[in-house]
């Protein structure tokens, strides 16, 4: 196994380190550690072995341990792990053998008295499955410090995990459950067996989040509604004579005179907010308790002021909102997203300093759609994945980096909840070199009407890793939805097909001035359309060498002369449409998937025009080697075998498959999990030209890349030899290992870019005419603020001509 990413940066809330340096993000089963002046990983605590519940950072408790680095951390393995993440260094496991969904640590946030007696035990609460019923889960306690279950304490049973809120001071804790939040007090002297007070707050509506005020007995909860309601003179007669002062504050008042309080809850009033249209998920009282955050599904980040209820926005955010962060810097803040981005803000202002991007997780509405649809496709030359998200972008992320690259804005529309979406980026492909994108949106129907279906292609701009729109094409099969794109392995040449029963092939075109015979813009234009029997056109690919195009029409496969459009032969018959089709090796083969209650895999012989073998299974993704023979399948489990194996947790559901194309015996497997929805490829790695690669002794090789449908991926060597990452080339972070001198021009404004006038001019390409391709014409273009004086210009000018020579002393 080479390297493993995608991982889901949001499934808990982050923690900041006491310096307010670094972020620590759970990620799966492991806790990622970025920093917060650059976004970039710095390191990994690794150890537990199922997905990591919480991270809770050591607070400190004098200004000589601000630099010290400890943390908690809990897993659903059952465990608790004590951290010296600056090492990082693991310094003891605690095992409590059933899964903790969600913990807090009172006692590192009230401040002990000094009275000169031993530091008093540690202890934990934790929301774990019940030791004596598996089916249930409940509020237990934890001695951290004598690394065992304090027996017999049960706070409370839940049927459902619930997520533990603890106040600012460490003297409560609380979970909501349905329509009402409980809370518990913890005691000052804390031991194994105490007994707490506790009470309950009632709402009408089942409440989503909720929060303590840090200094007053004040408690904010959200509900599915999108109300907030603020209960003031929480515990005064549950939690009088406590002895502390974390919700002190209001006077004892008769039921009668208790507006807005429900039945006989404790609590002086209740106030109701309203301004989010769905359920709240982040609710935050800032540090001096005058202001309180909330945020939910809309996207915006909505500041409160608590004595007036005026309000404050962060608009446009991009997607629902999960968590609200606070560091011990009051200048920073970090807010956590459901598309499994960390944006880290600038306090009090809200504005977003930089973001931790994770892979964006699969967009909810391609569900609507046939499975045929792509949602997802590899750049093979680049190590990049390609994905479509709910706010109608394609994300770029490299997975060698493991980090964002880019993203292509494909539908120029502000985010909206998802139960409100009118337009789905349902199909993107890439061409094989990687310069060129095509993506499908459809604009849903209102009402029955107004439907439509767009075919954009984009061109990657040659200094940036950006994509530039380049044609627009409405409804390029009539009203028919597109099924699938493929391009051009040499050419400019793309091919699209359509449910409707034809495919169209496009190619890119330029017009010529006639003043000046310039190239002045470019565009795709339909070349030819194609049918056969007014079948529906499933699936398209081309050969190797781009001299054949293999088009599905519905259950036998059509070959066809891309050139001169015409139809070469018609092979096989399936039962069911065929979905997926792919050329192997040197296009001696051709495979061939289909899906349905008699899915079938077959190998065609392109020599022969006949099936060479075939087997009965449901193929996700299909994937070859560019340089042999091999191809791998990801395949999913019979429902018989999943059934048996569904009792044991995270059974694998799917399997990736290689073969060799003549033989029908699978050369190795894998097992995998989360198959459904999942992809496949062959990645390029190694030098990055032909020149390099016949140098070098490692040369280039190949690695199988695996995303599941939740789009957590894995690269790894499927021939089984142990290749070190530092062999793969990182090609979107370049290392420059020796600065060369400049001279003239470059001196002052760096080297131009390179250009190849020898380079071969193919069938359907144009030369370059765009305004990112002629830098000279830029070179001197922009705000005069930013050109350097003429007092400073023409001395390092005139500097920059003259020949530096070296006079030998004597």
């Amino acid at each position: 196994m080479i390297k493993v990413g995608g991982k889901n940066y949001v499934s808990s809330p982050p923690a900041f380190s006491n310096d307010a340096t670094k972020l620590l993000v759970c990620a799966g089963n492991t806790v990622a550690i970025f920093s917060t002046s650059t976004g970039l990983l710095v390191n990994e605590l690794e150890g537990h072995g199922a997905l990591v519940t919480s991270v809770i950072v050591v607070p400190v408790t004098t200004p000589a341990s601000k630099l010290l680095n400890y943390c908690w951390t809990s897993s659903l393995d059952g465990t608790i792990r004590y951290w010296d993440f600056s090492g990082p260094e693991l310094m003891k496991t605690i095992n409590i053998q059933f899964p903790i969904h969600s913990m807090v640590i009172p006692g590192l946030l009230c401040q002990p008295a000094d009275d000169g007696e031993k530091s008093p035990d540690l202890f934990a609460y934790i929301s774990t499955e019940d030791v004596k019923k598996e089916t249930s889960w409940a509020i237990r306690k934890c001695n951290l410090t004598k690394s065992r279950l304090s027996g017999g304490v049960v706070l409370a049973e839940t049927l459902k995990p619930r997520v533990l809120t603890i106040s600012p001071s460490g003297n409560y804790v609380g979970i909501s459950e349905k329509r009402k939040i409980r809370i518990w007090q913890i005691p000052t002297k804390d031991s194994d067996r105490v007994v707490f007070k506790k009470m309950r707050l009632h709402h009408t509506k089942t409440i989503t989040a909720f929060a303590f005020h840090p200094t007053e007995r004040v408690v904010a909860a959200g509900d599915v509604t999108g109300r907030i309601l603020i209960w003031r003179g929480v515990g005064c007669q549950t939690f009088s004579g406590a002895g502390n002062n974390s919700m002190a504050g209001g006077l004892m008042k008769a039921e009668e005179e208790k507006p807005g309080v429900r039945g006989n809850d404790d609590a002086e009033s209740c106030t109701t907010w309203h301004w989010h249209s769905t359920a709240v998920n982040v609710l935050f009282f800032s540090s001096d308790g005058a202001y309180l955050y909330s945020g939910g599904r809309e996207g915006v980040l909505v500041l409160w002021q608590l004595e007036t209820g005026k309000k404050k926005f962060l608009p446009r955010i991009g997607s629902p909102l999960l968590y609200f962060t606070a560091s011990s810097d009051p200048t920073l803040s970090s807010i956590s997203c459901a598309d499994n981005f960390i944006h880290l803000l600038k306090m009090p202002s809200n504005e977003i300093l930089r973001s931790i991007s994770g892979i964006k997780p699969p967009c909810s509405a391609l569900e609507f759609f046939d499975r045929s649809c792509n949602g997802l496709v590899f750049d093979y030359s680049n190590g990049l994945v390609a994905v479509c998200t709910d706010n109608y972008c394609v994300q770029l992320y490299s997975l060698f980096d493991d980090r964002e690259i880019s993203e292509v804005q494909v539908c120029e529309r502000n985010y909206q909840p998802r139960d409100a979406i009118t337009v789905i980026v349902n199909l993107v492909a890439l061409s094989p070199d990687g310069t060129t994108m095509g993506t499908v949106e459809t604009r849903l129907p209102e009402d029955g009407i107004g439907s439509l279906v767009s075919l954009k292609f984009w061109e990657r701009g040659t200094q940036s890793k950006d994509f530039n729109l380049s044609t627009v094409i409405y409804e390029p099969h009539r009203d028919a939805g597109i099924s699938s794109i493929g391009f051009h392995p040499t050419h400019q040449m793309a091919a699209s097909c359509s449910f409707g029963g034809d495919f169209k092939i496009w190619v890119r075109s330029s017009q010529v001035s006639q003043k000046d015979q310039r190239h002045q813009s470019e565009g795709w234009t339909c070349h030819s359309v194609g049918s056969y029997k007014k079948k529906p056109m499933t699936a398209a690919t081309f050969s190797t060498d781009g001299s054949v195009l293999a088009v599905a029409a519905e259950n036998v496969i059509t070959l066809w002369d891309p050139d001169r459009n015409l139809l070469v032969a018609v092979i096989g018959e399936t039962i069911e449409p065929i979905t997926t089709l792919s050329f192997v090796g040197k296009s001696e083969y051709l495979v061939s998937a289909s899906r349905g209650s008699n899915a079938q895999l077959s190998v065609w012989s392109m020599s022969k025009l006949a099936a060479s073998w075939s087997y009965k299974l449901q193929a996700e993704a299909i994937t070859y080697a560019k340089d042999g023979s091999s191809f791998a399948v990801l395949a999913l489990l019979p429902t018989s075998y999943k059934s048996t194996e569904a009792k044991t947790k995270g059974a694998a559901d799917g399997a990736i498959l290689l073969f060799d194309v003549g033989k029908p015996t699978p050369v190795s497997a894998w097992f995998v999990n989360k198959a459904q929805g999942g992809g496949l490829a062959f990645i390029h790695t190694g030098s990055n030209s032909e020149e390099e690669a016949s140098t070098s002794d490692e040369g280039s090789f190949e690695l199988l890349a695996y995303m599941n449908g939740a789009h957590e991926y894995v690269l790894f060597d499927p021939s089984g030899k142990q290749v070190s990452i530092s062999n793969i080339s990182l090609r979107e972070r370049p290392i420059h290992s020796k600065e060369t001198g400049l001279y003239g021009y470059a001196s002052l404004y760096g080297e131009l870019p390179e250009f190849d006038l020898k380079r071969k001019t193919t069938v359907g390409a144009a030369a370059p005419s765009l305004a990112s391709e002629r830098a000279w014409e830029t070179i001197f273009s922009g705000p005069s603020h930013n050109l350097p004086p003429l007092t400073k210009l023409c001395s390092a000018f005139l500097e920059s001509l003259l020949e530096r020579r070296s006079t030998p002393v004597e």
